[in-house]
């Protein structure tokens, strides 16, 4: 068998969301279990659409996300380079050559308005147009500075589908299009059937948008009589609403925005994975190796998607929860609020191990966190939109608060001594905990909830307590 090579070859047409990465995961990942080759090639054959600095987007977000690669673009280099196809037009040129040798390719003569007019014949014939209808009978020699055309031989086709199973056209899918365009560079339906082939590529994975022009493809393998690689067609991300295609216009983030938000790139690439496949049990949370080791394409789904991002962030969560507290420090340094940077790492591993319970997204830390590392203002209204405690006059809760702050003044203020003070506090006051707790709470941190109260009591530490319980009595 033919050692394992995928890849993945997208255009710098724009920033990278998770419809477009998750095709570069599948194809990833089925070369990582195999001890394959994945590729990078990026093809940039469209100038009209491309958009500056998207390689190096494209590069930063791979790289973000760990899908290494081993040949290709980045500075990676390799056997079968060069890996831009716009570094390549050479070669396709040698090919276009090849076709019009063996009388498969001819030079468009055409202009766009008779094309047009092609277009409104069949229209008025209530036909399907198609170019082979037109062919010129004495085409001009191709200049390289005209479109030129492959000429199809159309037929049935029948073919199996990694991911789709089996798959059949009629002729009339099949029609002659541009392979050169006139400003020299190949269209995507020629160049990538040639990277592909010389780069020996074993399969090839790409999205649905592509199925109607596999019979194309097909019946240009033909023509330079080479073999098919093993195709695998994944079928779309869709919108939240389930209804059309994810697409950035429907507000598809930048990959590198959830970089940004502090989401676990292992969370990411677990979610994408999980967009269509399942390894055939419940299991939600994957490891990277436990995909590696699972992913298999007989288990993609053949419908589309629904992307939904509260299931993304739930699964971040569970991968942050599943951090060592020390790693998590070590990832999450750029996302503390400002007043921390007077903290030792000794403190805010303290804090850390209260809040990562709580977190979903580093970009939350900085407000889950804050009232540990300064004063809050008062804030009356927590108690107000509290609905225990409104039930209370405001005299009574001054004289829990007292209580409250005359018991804790006899606390070491470690979390097991608070735990049993606040306890007695419950029996001595005879309130319940949605009451007592959420106004110590309140009165201590300035938010309405928070990690354990002993916990953050004691990690608050004896002093800022009591003197936040004080300005709070003082406030009321």
């Amino acid at each position: 068998m033919k050692p394992v090579r995928t890849r993945f070859a997208p255009s710098p047409t724009g920033f990278l969301h998770v419809g477009g990465v998750r095709t570069a995961l599948f194809a990833w990942l089925l070369a990582r279990q195999s001890d394959g080759q994945f590729i990078l090639r990026l093809e940039d054959t469209d100038k009209n659409r491309e958009v500056a600095g998207s390689d190096q987007h494209i590069i930063d977000s791979l790289t973000w996300l760990g899908l290494t690669w081993d040949e290709g673009v980045g500075g990676v280099g390799g056997s079968y380079g060069p890996y831009r196809q716009s570094e390549r037009l050479g070669i396709y040129k040698e090919w276009a050559h090849k076709l019009i040798e063996q009388g498969r390719a001819y030079a468009d003569p055409y202009s766009p308005q008779e094309i047009e007019a092609f277009r409104d014949q069949a229209k008025a014939a209530k036909k399907p147009f198609l170019y082979r209808n037109h062919r010129p009978k004495n085409p001009p020699v191709w200049d390289e500075h005209s479109p030129l055309r492959f000429k199809s031989e159309p037929k049935n086709y029948k073919w199996q589908d990694a991911v789709m199973g089996e798959l059949h056209a009629g002729e009339e899918s099949i029609d002659d299009f541009i392979i050169m365009k006139s400003d020299g560079y190949p269209t995507y339906n020629f160049a990538h059937i040639i990277d592909d082939f010389l780069m020996k590529c074993t399969h090839v994975i790409r999205s649905q948008e592509f199925l109607a022009s596999v019979p194309k493809y097909l019946n240009l393998y033909e023509a330079f009589g080479i073999e098919h690689p093993i195709l695998a067609t994944v079928p779309f991300v869709m919108a939240a609403d389930g209804k059309k295609k994810l697409s950035k216009r429907d507000g598809a983030k930048d990959v590198l925005d959830y970089a940004r938000e502090g989401f676990l790139p292992t969370a990411l690439i677990n979610f994408m994975a999980t967009l269509g496949w399942n390894d055939g049990t419940e299991q939600e949370v994957f490891s990277v190796d436990e995909l590696v080791e699972k992913f298999s394409l007989s288990h993609v789904q053949r419908s589309g998607a629904r992307f939904d991002e509260q299931r993304l962030v739930w699964m971040n969560g569970t991968h942050i929860r599943q951090l060592p507290v020390n790693d998590l420090l070590n990832r999450i340094k750029g996302f503390w609020p400002k007043s921390a940077e007077r903290y030792d790492d000794t403190y805010k591993l303290q804090v850390l191990n209260l809040v990562q319970e709580r977190l979903k997204y580093f970009k939350e830390l900085a407000d889950l966190s804050l009232f540990f590392f300064e004063d809050l203002p008062i804030n009356k209204s927590l108690i107000e939109h509290n609905k225990q405690l409104t039930k209370l006059p405001i005299e009574s809760l001054k004289q829990l608060l007292e209580q409250a702050k005359t018991d804790l003044e006899q606390s070491d203020f470690s979390a097991q001594d608070l735990t049993k003070h606040l306890n007695q506090l419950l029996e001595k006051t005879g309130q319940k905990p949605a009451v007592l707790f959420s106004l110590i709470r309140i009165a201590t941190t300035q938010v309405s909830a928070s990690p354990g109260l002993a916990d953050t009591l004691a990690v608050l530490g004896y002093d800022r307590s009591l003197r936040r319980i004080e300005q709070t009595i003082q406030a009321l």
